[in-house]
Formats: C-alpha cells, sequence, structure tokens
C-alpha cells in the first residue's frame, strides 16, 4: 500500500507543483501591478472572505465529512445509491451555498466593515483609508460569487479523488491562476482601478475549474443531476458529520480573519507583509502537505470502511515520515533563504526592497511552524477518516484560543511579524494536541523506525541549513545583482542545498526503501 500511496502522492505532487508555479508568477504579476500598497491590500481581502467560506463549505468542513461517507457507500452500497447518495448531497449543498453566495453579495458592504474595521471606522471619520472600504465593498461583490462555483468544484473533485483519480482536481487550481493572470495582464490595465480587473480573474476562474471537471465526472459514470435531500438519512450523516467539522475548519480560517482584523489596525501594508509571507510558505505546503492528506484521507477512510486497522496505522504511518522527510528540509530552506526568494519573486515594479524586508520577518514567523501545518494535515484525517469529528474540532477550538491570546500579546511586541508567531505557535499546540489523542486512543503511535527516521532527517536539515547559511551572499548583494544573476545564484543555493542535504541523509542512514517498508513494530 506504501508504493501506491508514494505513487498516487507524486501525481498529485506534480499536479500540485504546476499549480503553486502558476500560483507564484500570479503572484509575481500582481504583486508588480499593485505593490503592496492599499489596492493590494483590499484585493486579498475582498480575495480572503469567499476563500475563507469556500474551505469551510467545500475543501474543509464538506470534504471532511464527505469523503469517509462516499467510502462507507461506495464499499457497502449498489452502484445506483452511490449515483443517488451524490445526487442528493450535490442537491442540498449547492442550494444551501447559492443562498448564502446570494445574501454575501447583497451584505458585501456589511462584510468589508466586519473584516476591515479599522477601513471602516475611516470611511466614519473621513480618514485616510476611507477609500479601502468602499473599494473592498464593491469587489466583494464581484468575488462572492466564487464561493458557489468552487463549491461545486470541491464536491466533483472530492468524488474523484475516492475513485483515486487525483490529478485532475489537484490540477484545477491552475486554471484559476491562468484566469488571475489574464485578468491582469489584459483587463487591469484598461480599468482606471486595476484590483476591480483581478476580482472578476477570480470569478471567472471559478466558473472555469467547475466547468473543466465535468467531462470527468461523466467519464466515471458519476454526472448526476442533483436533488434536493435533506432528509435523506445518508445526507443528514454528512450533515451531522459536518455541523462539528464546520467547527473545526473554520478555527483555522478564524485565526487568519482574526489576523486580518488585527493587522488591519497596524501599519500601513501589514496585510500585504504577511499575505506575500503566506504565498510563500504554501508552496511547499501545498506542494508536499496538502498532497500528502489529499491522498491519505480516502486510503484511511477506505481502511477504516474494510476495518483493516493494521493498514490504517501503516499508512498514517507513512504519512507521517514523508511530511517530516520533506517538511524539516523545506522549514529550514525557507528560513536561511527567506530575503532572497522575496527579492528574487517580488522585488520589482511597485514592490521595493523595503517590502522585502519586512516581508521576510513574517516569513521567518510562519516557516517555523510549516512542520506544524504539515502534521496536522496527516494527523487530523486520522480522526475524519473514521468519521470522528468531534476530537480533532476540540483541539482546534482550543488552538484557535490560544492564537488569539499569542495574538494579542506578540502583535504588542512584534507588530505584524507577532501575528505569524502566533499563528505558528498555535499550530505547534494543535499538533501535539492531535497525536496525544491517537496515542492514548491506541489508534496510531509512531513507531521506533519512525523516531530514528526522523532524527536522521533533522540532523541532515541541520547541516543543510548551516552550509547554506555560511556561502549564501550577502542581503545587499542579493539586491545589487540583476534579475538574471539572482535566479542564477538562488537557483545554485536550492540545488546545492539538495544535494547536501540528500548526501547528508544517506550518510546517516535514510534510505528511500524505508517509505516502502510496512513498518514492524506499529
Amino acid at each position: 500500500m506504501s508504493g501506491k500511496l508514494l505513487k498516487s502522492g507524486m501525481i498529485v505532487s506534480a499536479m500540485t507543483f504546476v499549480s503553486r508555479v502558476m500560483g507564484l508568477a500570479r503572484d509575481v504579476i500582481v504583486a508588480n501591478l499593485l505593490g503592496a500598497g492599499g489596492s493590494a491590500d483590499v484585493f486579498l481581502l475582498a480575495n480572503k472572505i469567499p476563500n475563507f467560506l469556500r474551505r469551510l463549505f467545500a475543501e474543509g468542513a464538506f470534504a471532511q465529512a464527505f469523503i469517509p461517507m462516499l467510502s462507507e457507500v461506495k464499499h457497502q452500497h449498489s452502484e445506483d445509491e452511490l449515483k443517488l447518495f451524490i445526487a442528493r448531497v450535490a442537491g442540498t449543498l449547492g442550494t444551501l451555498v447559492m443562498i448564502v453566495t446570494i445574501l454575501g453579495v447583497i451584505a458585501s458592504p456589511i462584510l468589508a466593515m466586519l473584516f476591515a474595521n479599522g477601513w471602516f471606522i475611516d470611511y466614519l471619520n473621513g480618514g485616510p483609508e476611507a477609500a479601502k472600504y468602499e473599494l473592498a465593498a464593491l469587489m466583494l461583490k464581484i468575488t462572492f460569487p466564487y464561493l458557489f462555483f468552487i463549491t461545486l468544484t470541491a464536491l466533483s473533485g472530492a468524488i474523484l479523488n475516492t475513485l483515486n483519480r487525483f490529478a485532475v482536481s489537484a490540477f484545477t487550481p491552475v486554471l484559476l491562476n491562468a484566469c488571475i493572470i489574464g485578468a491582469a495582464l489584459w483587463l487591469s490595465p484598461q480599468l482606471t482601478e486595476p484590483a476591480i480587473g483581478l476580482a472578476w480573474g477570480v470569478f471567472i476562474g471559478g466558473v472555469v475549474q467547475f466547468v473543466f471537471q465535468i467531462p470527468f465526472l461523466r467519464k466515471a459514470g458519476l454526472l448526476v443531476k442533483p436533488q434536493w435531500g435533506w432528509r435523506d438519512p445518508q445526507v443528514s450523516r454528512v450533515r451531522k458529520l459536518m455541523i462539528p467539522a464546520l467547527f473545526g475548519v473554520s478555527v483555522s480560517q478564524i485565526n487568519l480573519l482574526f489576523d486580518t482584523f488585527i493587522a488591519s489596525h497596524l501599519q500601513d501594508s501589514s496585510i500585504s507583509w504577511l499575505y506575500y509571507s503566506d504565498r510563500l510558505l504554501e508552496f511547499p505546503l501545498g506542494l508536499f502537505g496538502i498532497a500528502i492528506a489529499t491522498v491519505i484521507l480516502p486510503t484511511l477512510s477506505n481502511d477504516h470502511a474494510k476495518q483493516d486497522h493494521q493498514a490504517f496505522k501503516q499508512n498514517m504511518d507513512w504519512g507521517l515520515k514523508m511530511v517530516c522527510l520533506l517538511g524539516i528540509p523545506a522549514t529550514a530552506g525557507l528560513i536561511v533563504l527567506a530575503s532572497p526568494m522575496l527579492t528574487v519573486l517580488f522585488q520589482r515594479g511597485e514592490f521595493t526592497a523595503n517590502d522585502v524586508v519586512m516581508t521576510s520577518a513574517a516569513l521567518v514567523a510562519y516557516a517555523s511552524g510549516l512542520l506544524c501545518f504539515m502534521l496536522i494535515k496527516v494527523l487530523a484525517p486520522g480522526f475524519y477518516s473514521r468519521q470522528d469529528v468531534k476530537t480533532p474540532v476540540k483541539f482546534g477550538i482550543w488552538a484557535m484560543i490560544s492564537n488569539m491570546v499569542f495574538n494579542v500579546i506578540f502583535a504588542w511586541h512584534f507588530s505584524y511579524v507577532g501575528l505569524a508567531m502566533a499563528t505558528s505557535a498555535s499550530a505547534l499546540l494543535n499538533a501535539i494536541l492531535l497525536y496525544q489523542q491517537l496515542h492514548r486512543s491506541q489508534i496510531f503511535r509512531v513507531s521506533r523506525k519512525t523516531i530514528i527516521f526522523v532524527s536522521q532527517i533533522l540532523l541532515a536539515a541541520l547541516v543543510m541549513a548551516g552550509c547554506l547559511h555560511w556561502w549564501q551572499p550577502s542581503n545587499q548583494q542579493w539586491m545589487a545583482w540583476d534579475i538574471k544573476q539572482q535566479i542564477l545564484a538562488l537557483s545554485a543555493c536550492i540545488a546545492g542545498a539538495c544535494v547536501i542535504f540528500v548526501t547528508s541523509a544517506i550518510v546517516l542512514g535514510v534510505r528511500p526503501s524505508s517509505l516502502l517498508r510496512k513498518t514492524a513494530d506499529l
């Protein structure tokens, strides 16, 4: 099974890599177009709110409740019953999200007031950022319908993932990035306010992503006509699982929005600095952490449906090892190369050298929590796959409360960087609580061989980070070079770091076969 998981994980990672490269290209173009100033802050806010709800309704709570149920219906019922289940879930979810979307468009001024309170206060008092509030309310009317289309996209992606067809849903985000890039290059220059063109790019991207997946559902024989099914017993089970899952997923999203709320009261451009640092963090998190989570949830759900407890533990162990193998060196690389990477990617146009310095500080703080973010992606499915949503929700609420406390404390002393520090600290707490409960419930425990494996990876990453810190050019040298020299130097640093890490890991005893071999002492 580990070999199949590795193959599926590599497919998802490859598709995710294309998506993340496109995402970085999008951010480079947007940074060049808007910089880190007022218009950028408004666009990022207008994009963040529907994405917050997307993670609640679509990729988050819904997926965690729907995929385990879909696996159960697939293994225990006929194909006709499977199609009926999908039709009723699609009809019920689609109707509810359409209502939320319409209300969101109508109430966009209220949403802008709630999530950018600092701008709203200026709007009332005629302050310097009053125009931000008005623009945010307008742009939310354009971006909010994205929620409806991306929810249906997530539904079809969850169905395809359960059928082990991971590549389609992993590739789909490329289309959103392509639409935003197209809008930035061709639509925004034609408008008085370029950020509005980007908002239309988000809307069009949502439509294109949904339409793209329809032929694949038809080929799988699962393109069905939606039906209202609120009282259907299986839909009711999804709903009952989804309600606590909403609280769990909303924890991380509320943290992000609370960060935005506080950042709107801090110095100008704080939201943009946090966004661009988070976007760079999302590259390894999406490429490795989310790719592994995408594969492991349906796999663990199938193991649980078949009551194969040994396979369940082995697949959890595999996921943990993969996360550490990829997450530990990625953390070290992001911390050491934070400023050079931001310089190469963003320092041009309206994005200044000062923006690089300020963003790199936030990136270091975020990167310190990267491994914890990735661990949560593997540990939480250990509960979701067993249709236990309440446990990770409970721990998530504790993490949310701690994050809010950390936000107030750290932001007071470290401004916007404190918000990133608080996010990393709360992720550490969440990961610890999840693993402790898995161990206490005898669902999963880390094997002795995995502990040795992680120790070897940690030592290899420390060697890599030390060498990278020693040989990389100074910040002044990075900024003095032209873009070609910067790209060559950064590529050399990354390639050299990879060689040193792999060599060190092999010398310390790590072998590729350890990711394929079943662990005997689980």
